[in-house]
């Protein structure tokens, strides 16, 4: 990417702190969207634009308003953590609410999220809010949210550190007999008392053979001896997620194990040193994945290098064959290169990294080397 590209990228993706500044972003937006308010369906963007961290409401952000509708359940959490918003105790069936707020706000042409709103949504709306121009949005607070401000970055930290923890806690607890099922309920056990609110997703544990499933689901599966444990969990903390994957051994690894590993490890390393502001999500995903093909197995590496993540496991940075993604400072990203081999096994070696100004953070700090248990 041309030196002028990467700094008009890096111009437009700082980080917004706090509300109002997401507020303020959110409505200079409006002009080029060709609307004059957006209705906020989505669970994780209405988190992120309000602070309300409840599961059910909508938040209208108008020109000069920002309301924020939920059932009784909600009330005073909804006032309580969304002091920027009007919180309106929404009738029976919401959208009615939603259409008298449109009318008394003057709102002509209302943003729709159209990744967020069902068929069904839409009809429903439609019958509501009646005579309205429909503006169907795609991503615009997704785009937003993929720079990470302080307090995010402090929470993904956080979520993190449980991570670590709950890793070096379950290490005590893997060996023959143990189930996959067992081990992940362990691993949500450890974050939580490490502080987290909950497991981020489920949890991948593929042993021996169901390790070269990336993404092997626990199962009722007994680890053996003489085989890869791979592990993919991650904390929630206040909404943001943490995601790592570590691939341990049980018993004696024998040559082709080792070799695995270490191709993993290796290209994990190579990708984290070669990170950096201004770099293409193409260009990332070849750091690791040209030294996985290097060595015989770039078919037995079918997915992308690493996703950005936080309020969603899954965010729009990518790195990948087919990203259009540029790398920011405050971008928060995986790095998950892996070897899978039906039939024998598979490892996988994640970590969380941050996008800085010269360079990366590494959030996650589990042992890295191959832990023969």
């Amino acid at each position: 990417m041309k030196e002028e590209e990467v700094r008009n990228v890096q111009a437009a993706a700082k980080p917004l702190q706090g509300i109002p500044g997401r507020l303020a972003r959110l409505r200079s937006e409006f002009p080029a969207l060709g609307i004059d308010a957006l209705l906020i369906t989505h669970g994780p963007n209405r988190h992120y634009m309000t602070g309300f961290t409840g599961s059910a409401g909508m938040a209208l952000i108008t020109e000069e308003g920002a309301v924020l509708v939920t059932d009784f359940r909600y009330m005073m959490q909804a006032k309580d953590q969304a002091p920027e918003y009007s919180v309106i105790q929404h009738e029976v069936q919401i959208f009615r609410t939603v259409a008298a707020l449109t009318g008394k706000s003057g709102v002509h042409r209302l943003g729709l999220e159209s990744r967020h709103v069902s068929l069904q949504q839409s009809g429903q709306l439609q019958a509501a809010l009646g005579p309205l121009e429909y503006v169907h949005t795609e991503d615009v607070i997704e785009r937003l949210r993929d720079v990470k401000d302080e307090d995010e970055i402090r929470t993904i930290s956080e979520a993190a550190r449980m991570t670590d923890a709950a890793f070096t806690e379950v290490l005590n607890y893997i060996r023959p007999g143990v189930t996959e099922r067992w081990i992940a309920a362990e691993l949500e056990y450890q974050l939580r008392l490490a502080g987290a609110d909950s497991g981020g997703f489920a949890f991948i544990v593929a042993s021996g053979e169901r390790s070269a499933l990336p993404h092997g689901l626990a199962s009722d599966k007994e680890i053996g001896q003489d085989e890869f444990v791979t592990m993919d969990f991650g904390a929630n903390v206040r909404g943001y997620l943490s995601d790592i994957t570590r691939t341990v051994f049980v018993g004696k690894p024998s040559e082709r194990h080792k070799e695995l590993y270490a191709i993993v490890l290796e290209a994990n390393m190579k990708t984290i040193a070669g990170l950096r502001p201004g770099l293409s999500g193409r260009e990332g995903d070849s750091l690791g994945r040209d030294v996985i093909a290097s060595y015989g197995y770039g078919e037995q590496f079918g997915h992308g290098l690493g996703h950005g993540f936080g309020l969603e496991i899954h965010e729009q940075v990518r790195l990948s064959r087919e990203s259009k993604s540029v790398l920011v400072p405050g971008h928060v990203i995986t790095v998950e290169p892996g070897i899978y081999i039906p039939g024998f096994g598979g490892v996988r070696i994640e970590d969380d990294v941050l996008i800085t100004d010269d360079g990366v953070k590494v959030l996650t700090s589990s042992p890295k080397e191959m832990i023969v248990l």
